[in-house]
């Protein structure tokens, strides 16, 4: 997630130091840190604190626990209004799925005026990488960013009132190849399956729950009156919704992350009162379907128990401070500290949990290093993966390379209950087709791989006869052969030689341009060789044809009578485009002038 120091400063009265000190914190803390470009720090949020830290609130919190900053009261304040309203445009809501929508609030707003947004608003949401729409979605959008809370905006004039003049929602399951126009402009057909918001009087889905709403209630200039939506969803639903239609956004990404319900009075709280600001109207109807709350739980530690896991000498007061920094309530007994989390802590379950907060707050730079304890006991050997290893450094001294083919085949005797490839739904019953087709790519390139001959092997499982077996598979010019693989009589590793692999070299995906030359140099009868040697007339080629010649080499060479001869092949090829004739040609000149200045004479 993308962080603007210049938001997050919102919620401290203290300066914030520069955004660089800010990512080292959250490095070495909590976060790895993708990149910082003009004060906007790329945070790469774990999964097990998206539900609270895909938003300025958590990080705030983060912040403030690892740089002992305290966060001023009004950036975290409840703005207390979810109280009985009048009951003009009154507004009630059924959830049909409970599991998927364990809370649905909405709230009317009368009397908006819809228009531009502030400049503040539009280059915060600009940080963020998302455009200005209106004041009344760039509300919406710019809660969601601040809370981590999801919402949406409909326009309550587009939905058909009841016989009491009231509007009604329902959150149901869509049906069967029901359609709906979304806001992307797009028609997506859903499953019955998904998740969708419907406009219960008119029967028909004005969004799709969690992932994106719907063009029939859309706001627009016109708009009057709005309903806001703030609810909780599945995760694993949405999760499933959104990837079904290809549809992932930043509300999606969010829910499946699964979310306390408890958050959805904060964002629309905060929706509400920012609406309101910048888009005047008047607060309505209100209704909140909260069916079963989220129960409050606790969690109980020693202080033994952190000291032996960290290997530290901590004490109580040193915990407390900890736990008082990200903001935990919590009771001491004795040596025990019991923390009632924050609500949308939902990954403090278990004793490490507090235990694993305690350390990276703390700094695990200020822990200790010990040395690990002397291993006892010998490591058993694993037969297989012993005899694969060993076959590799035998194979791999005769020329052979390894290579990795598809575990998926067209046919096979087991099929794939969770198909990733239409195409191969089939565990491979045997390793030779697929060897054999990474044979014939890698023969057309052997020119560009500087090879005379390949020769290719692979070790996999396949699965045939109604078991799993690991096989062995080599491939040459005589062609494929495939056996069982034999247990090893490898005593130990420790017999097995390490990787000279010292670097990785990316290879380029565009085609290459074979060249080649033959010349004749002068030879030296008195001294009994070429006057000039092979490697010295390589490298004044290789520095004629120049960066695009990937490769040269010599193939051949011969003598006859007071010349020698010497043949070379010269690979060209482009890191980013597709070369032309044309491109290998005017090298080749390049390389002609070369062997002509130097009073060569080509063949």
């Amino acid at each position: 997630m993308k962080i603007s120091r210049e938001w997050l400063q919102t919620y401290f009265d203290t300066p914030l130091p520069p955004a660089e000190v800010l990512a080292d914190a959250l490095t070495f803390h909590a976060f790895e840190i993708e990149s910082v470009e003009a004060d906007v720090l790329d945070v790469k949020v774990t999964p097990n604190r998206g539900h609270d830290c895909l938003s300025y609130r958590g990080i705030a919190k983060e912040i403030s626990a690892i740089l002992s900053l305290p966060i001023t009261p009004r950036a975290l304040e409840a703005w207390d209004q979810m109280q009985q309203f009048t009951l003009t445009m009154p507004v009630s809501v059924h959830i049909a799925e409970p599991e998927l929508c364990p809370r649905y609030v909405a709230w009317t707003i009368k009397g908006v005026k819809v228009g531009p947004s502030p400049e503040w608003l539009v280059k915060r949401l600009a940080a963020m990488g998302q455009q200005s729409i209106n004041n009344v979605v760039d509300a919406t959008n710019y809660v969601m960013f601040n809370t981590g809370q999801p919402l949406h905006a409909f326009d309550a004039g587009k939905l058909k009132k009841g016989s009491k003049d009231d509007y009604a929602i329902e959150v149901r399951k869509a049906h069967d190849a029901e359609k709906l126009l979304a806001l992307d402009n797009k028609e997506y057909t859903l499953k019955d399956s998904m998740l969708v918001i419907v406009d219960a009087h008119a029967g028909v889905p004005v969004g799709i729950a969690g992932v994106k709403g719907g063009m029939p209630a859309g706001i627009t200039e016109e708009t009057q009156d709005v309903i806001i939506e703030s609810a909780n969803f599945n995760g694993a639903s949405v999760r499933k919704t959104a990837q079904a239609l290809k549809l992932r956004t930043d509300a999606s990404q969010r829910f499946e992350q699964a979310l306390s319900p408890e958050l959805p009075a904060i964002g629309i709280r905060s929706a509400a009162k920012l609406i309101l600001e910048l888009a005047g109207g008047e607060l309505s109807a209100f209704s909140d379907s909260y069916p079963k709350p989220q129960e409050k739980w606790s969690v109980s530690v020693s202080l033994e128990k952190i000291n032996r896991v960290l290997g530290t000498s901590l004490n109580i007061s040193d915990v407390e401070d900890i736990f008082k920094r990200l903001g935990f309530s919590y009771t001491v007994q004795g040596q025990v500290l019991t923390v009632e989390p924050p609500f949308e802590r939902l990954d403090l379950k278990i004793p490490e949990d507090l235990v694993e907060e305690v350390g990276r707050i703390h700094g695990y730079e200020n822990v200790a290093g010990v040395e690990m304890p002397a291993q006892k006991i010998k490591p058993e050997i694993n037969a297989n993966y012993a005899s694969a290893e060993k076959l590799r450094e035998e194979l791999v001294s005769r020329g052979y390379s390894e290579v990795f083919t598809s575990v998926f085949s067209e046919k096979g005797e087991r099929a794939v209950a969770n198909k990733v490839d239409g195409d191969r739904p089939f565990l491979r019953s045997a390793l030779e087709p697929g060897l054999k087709d990474a044979y014939e790519r890698n023969v057309r390139n052997k020119d560009l791989l500087g090879l005379d001959e390949v020769r290719l092997f692979e070790i996999g499982t396949v699965w045939t006869g109604g078991k799993e077996e690991i096989r062995l598979a080599m491939a040459d010019k005589k062609g494929v052969e495939e056996e069982p693989l034999a247990p090893s009589e490898v005593g130990a590793y420790d017999q097995l030689p390490t990787s000279a692999t010292e670097r990785y070299k990316t290879f380029s995906r565009y085609p290459f341009i074979v060249r080649d030359i033959a010349l004749w140099v002068p030879f030296d009868s008195a001294q009994g060789k070429p006057a000039v040697s092979s490697d010295q007339v390589l490298e004044i080629i290789r520095r004629a044809a120049g960066d695009l010649a990937v490769r040269c080499a010599k193939f051949d060479e011969f003598k006859k009578g007071d010349k020698q001869s010497y043949a070379f092949r010269l690979v060209f090829q482009s890191m980013d485009r597709t070369l032309m004739d044309e491109d290998a040609n005017s090298r080749m000149e390049s390389v002609y002038a070369a062997v002509r200045d130097n009073a060569w004479e080509v063949r």
